[in-house]
Formats: structure tokens, sequence, C-alpha cells
């Protein structure tokens, strides 16, 4: 058994434990419970960003505008009595029928344009969800059906369904590194120019990788509604959607397998110091924090950390 597999092993291994035993070792704590659920989203979001941002190397900023469809898709389909599997399904489809076209055209874009491009696709799905009042509520938000019940069936459930959803995507993204697409984004990364020149169909491989991402964070969209019960545009196409993930990859390293969990992992924490103590990020605090990681640690911080340590 070689060391991908016993990861990938170690990963479900741990991932299924935690999900059968953490609510009850929580113990039913509110605050707990909300900490570990909103981790598990965050790493669904830092898995799926990593994808694009981390393996294909393109600063997407489109996270939040997937989840934000995720959310109010899965919302919509509940209240109109449908299923939460069924649900959660339509988002996650919705995620990849508007990432392939939308990503196909702006992949064509590199560095900076296309970050601000993939960063206007959230702005718009928030003013098309707004004006779209008969269907989504528009800003008085919408109710998610089938959120109700006991509060505490529902925080565990919310928690399992969260962690299952993280361990998966964390291994979608080793499958996807590990295998012809992976070698076909990473040579893109390191040279796009050169990859054409070997053989490498960088716009089919790009529009895939991008696809895969946004339905895995249109699914955790879906999550977060069922977990919340309510949700309104300026909630779920917030930017901090779409900054936080990056910010977690940028912690925990970037393109590799296991920083999308050290790096929510601190994220999570870091934010509960601050907010407890302190005051709330901001976007703009995030961004200038992101600006920062580019430039002093490129790779990451704790990938920059070992590499210090390996040297004579």
């Amino acid at each position: 058994m070689n060391s991908r597999t016993l990861l990938a092993l170690a990963i479900v291994v741990i991932g299924a434990a935690a999900c059968a035993g953490l609510p009850l070792v929580l113990g039913g704590e509110p605050y707990l419970m909300r900490l570990v659920t909103m981790f598990s989203l965050l790493l669904v979001l830092a898995a799926s960003w990593n994808i694009v941002g981390g393996f294909t190397g393109y600063p997407s900023f489109a996270t939040g505008a997937f989840f934000g469809l995720g959310a109010y898709a899965a919302a919509i389909m509940q209240a109109k009595g449908f299923d939460w599997r069924l649900a959660l399904a339509v988002a996650g489809i919705a995620g990849g029928v508007l990432a392939a076209p939308f990503g196909y055209g702006v992949l064509r874009l590199r560095g900076h344009y296309f970050a601000v491009a993939s960063l206007m696709l959230g702005a718009i799905l928030k003013e098309l969800t707004t004006g779209w009042a008969d269907l989504t509520g528009g800003g008085m938000g919408l109710t998610v059906a089938g959120a109700g019940g006991d509060p505490e069936v529902l925080a565990a459930f919310s928690l399992r369904l969260s962690l299952a959803f993280a361990v998966l995507t964390v291994l979608l993204g080793a499958a996807i590194k590990w295998s012809r697409l992976g070698f076909g984004l990473d040579c893109i990364r390191m040279n796009e120019t050169a990859a054409a020149g070997i053989g490498v169909d960088a716009q089919k491989l790009k529009t895939w990788a991008f696809a895969l991402s946004s339905v895995t964070a249109a699914m955790a969209g879906g999550v977060y509604a069922g977990w919340i019960g309510y949700i309104d545009p300026t909630d779920v196409y917030d930017v901090m959607w779409s900054v936080k993930p990056i910010v977690a990859v940028l912690l925990g390293g970037v393109g590799t397998i296991l920083g999308p969990i050290v790096g929510a992992a601190i994220f999570v924490a870091l934010e509960e110091i601050v907010w407890r103590n302190v005051l709330s990020f901001s976007a703009g605090g995030l961004g200038v924090l992101i600006v920062l990681l580019l430039l002093v640690l490129p790779a990451g911080v704790l990938p920059s950390i070992v590499s210090r340590k390996s040297r004579p």
C-alpha cells in the first residue's frame, strides 16, 4: 500500500470517526457544534478553491458566488417540497451548469484580470437574486423548509453532513492531484504556454477544474442553507465566502492535500479569538493579509516553516 493510498484511507477513517462521534463528544454544546460545522464548511470551500487556485494557479474569487447559488438552489427546492438530498444534488448541478460556460470564458484571462472577472460573478448573482423576488424572496430572504424541528437534532445532522462533505471534497482534491488531470493542471500552473507545447489542452483542463470546484462550493451552500434555516442575498453572497477560503489555503499550504485542513483549522481558531476579543474580520483586512501572504510566503505559512527547518 503506497503513501497516497494510506493518506486517502486515513482521511476516510478519521472523517468517518468524526462524523459518527463528534456530536456525542461535544455533548450537544451549541457553541462547539457551530464551531465544528463552520470549520467543515470552510474546509469544503478551501479544498474547492485549492483545485483552481492551488493546483492550476488561477486565483479565483468566485467561490462565494457558487456558494450563494447553491444555497438558493437548495432552499428553493426544499421550499417546493423536495427532499434535502435532491435539493443538494440540484445545488451541485446548478453550480456546474453555470461554472462550465462561465469558466470557459473567463479562464482565457490571467492574473488580476481573471481575479476581477471572477469576483464580479458574485455581485451579478446577488443582484439577480434580489430582483427575482417571486422565486427567491428578494431582499427579504428565504426561509428554508425542513430546517425546523428539534434544534439539537438539526445541529447534529448539519455537523455530520458538513463533515462528510468536507471529507469527500478533500478526497476529490487528492484524486484530482494524483490523476492525469492533476498532472495537466500542474503543467498549466508552472508554465501554461509550455504546457500547450507538449499537448496539454489547457482550456479544457482549466474548465474542468473550475467546474468541479464550483460544484462542491455550491453543495456547501446547500448544506449551509439547511443548517441556518434562513438565507438572504447579503449573507450568502458576502465576499467573505470567497476571501476566507483563500486565506485558509494560504495558511495551510497552496496546492497541497492537507493544506486546506490545516489552514481551515487555523483560520477558524484565529477568527474566534479575534471575534471574541477584538472585532470581526473585514474583507479589506483579509484582502491585505492575502497580498502579504502571497508576497512573503507564496507557498503557504506551514510549508514555508517546514522548508526553512529542513534546510541545513
